[in-house]
């Protein structure tokens, strides 16, 4: 009899796993994904047109507070985790919850789980959230493309919407996401792509997804989320680490992975953290793997009009993924804040409303900063009458796109921008010239990596 199975997820890696490894595989039966982390992603189904034939009635989103529930009336054989940037802790006692309603507890690896390409693939992956991976996926596609290279990125999947519209999505201009209907942070990951000329790609099949994007590109870019593994197959595996969180890549899954598998580390913010976290960063990550190649990078900060922040009190809005489940403090915004003088950064918490409220509530140790929370049409109302309410002089959006565009500011608001720039030696030109040299005119993936 084929095992009964629940995939349990946060609408992203928990797809991509039923759809490379359950979906036609008669040796399981899923009977369920359980949902987490993300709003609004439950109580619905994953359809039968992504689903395949062996369920022509989809398969029902529940929320992971039902795990039990469903083990037991069910009769589930195994609970599958799959979701990321999660502590080990909470890998483990989840895994107490499964095996004490009675099921087997499930990690699928990403020898099971990577699509192979028949072009080389870059992969940009974290040991944390909030890392810095977008900067560093922007700057390697601006590398490889000085090296005259057609490069097309992959996006980690974040389908919060209808999944069978966003099984296979293409975004290279802005009307395209107004079209699909995107959230915010959605927009954060596609828009600085859209507006750097290039071309990205993201949804739900990702073995669709990746052949469309082979059709068009010498090179392949996974632009990871969260901390997770790469869907396709890297023949250059970079993971960026924040040193301000160090030792965070021993901590939380699946982090010590990335670190493990990586053919390169990317050590960002240097100019913000202290000497001994970057040679605490460095020494965890080379101690796990000692044949990466190590480069040092900044993220320096840009502000329009830096000189109204100063005496001015200052509210801070950052990415919303970054400060909650990324456990972030403060980011970008805050340092600017600080940076130029402002006489007070005004903590949200007090003046938030409906959805930002309940965010705070559910993260409380977030710091005196407003996530970009925008994942309905009522979350970006809430986000805007907090700022509203917020008794401040100055708003700072940190965020990687400009929230003017999409929300009402009654108040100045200025950009917080940051791009990726290496300090010394090594470089990502460097690296990706000797990249670009092995892989010249390759027609299948290259088993090893010749840099």
């Amino acid at each position: 009899m084929a095992q009964r199975i629940i995939i349990m997820g946060a609408a992203g890696r928990d797809f991509h796993n039923f759809n490379v490894y359950f979906r036609d595989n008669p040796a399981y039966e899923v009977v369920a994904f359980t949902a987490t982390q993300i709003p609004y992603i439950e109580n619905r189904r994953y359809p039968a047109e992504l689903a395949g034939p062996r369920y022509p009635a989809g398969i029902p989103i529940l929320a992971e507070s039902e795990l039990e529930r469903l083990v037991r009336d069910e009769r589930i054989d195994t609970a599958v985790f799959s979701y990321s940037d999660v502590t080990y802790d909470h890998v483990m006692h989840v895994s107490a919850r499964v095996m004490a309603a009675g099921a087997n507890f499930m990690l699928l690896g990403p020898q099971q789980t990577m699509l192979p390409s028949t072009k080389p693939v870059v992969a940009i992956c974290a040991s944390r959230t909030g890392a810095g991976k977008s900067q560093t996926s922007r700057a390697v596609v601006r590398v490889l493309r000085e090296l005259g290279q057609r490069v097309v990125s992959v996006r980690h999947p974040m389908p919060y919407g209808n999944l069978v519209a966003q099984a296979v999505q293409r975004f290279a201009a802005m009307d395209d996401l107004v079209e699909h209907r995107v959230t915010i942070e959605e927009r954060e990951e596609y828009e600085p792509h859209i507006m750097a000329g290039g071309v990205i790609y993201a949804g739900v099949d990702y073995e669709r997804i990746l052949r469309q994007a082979e059709a068009e590109a010498d090179i392949v870019i996974w632009d990871g989320g969260n901390n997770d593994l790469p869907f396709f197959k890297p023949d250059l595996w970079v993971t960026v680490i924040d040193p301000h969180r160090a030792d965070h890549g021993l901590r939380y899954f699946p982090s010590e992975v990335n670190l493990r598998m990586a053919d390169v580390f990317v050590i960002n913010k240097v100019e913000t953290a202290s000497f001994e976290q970057i040679e605490q960063a460095r020494e965890l990550a080379l101690q796990l793997n000692p044949s990466a190649i190590c480069i040092d990078a900044a993220s320096p900060i840009f502000v329009e009009e830096s000189a109204a922040i100063r005496g001015k009190r200052v509210l801070v809005i950052e990415d919303g993924p970054t400060l909650t489940h990324g456990e972030m403090k403060y980011g970008a915004g805050w340092v600017a804040a600080r940076r130029f003088g402002a006489a007070e950064i005004i903590d949200p918490k007090p003046y938030a409303v409906g959805t930002i409220a309940e965010t705070f509530n559910k993260y409380p140790e977030t710091g005196p900063i407003l996530p970009a929370m925008g994942y309905s049409d009522q979350q970006v109302a809430d986000l805007e009458e907090t700022i509203r309410r917020t008794p401040a002089d100055v708003v700072l959006i940190a965020t990687p796109i400009d929230l003017r565009r999409l929300i009402e500011i009654d108040k100045l608001a200025l950009r917080v921008r940051y791009e990726l720039q290496e300090v010394g030696e090594p470089t990502l030109h460097q690296v990706l010239g000797d990249f670009v040299a092995a892989h010249a005119g390759a027609g299948e993936p290259v088993a090893e990596l010749a840099i």
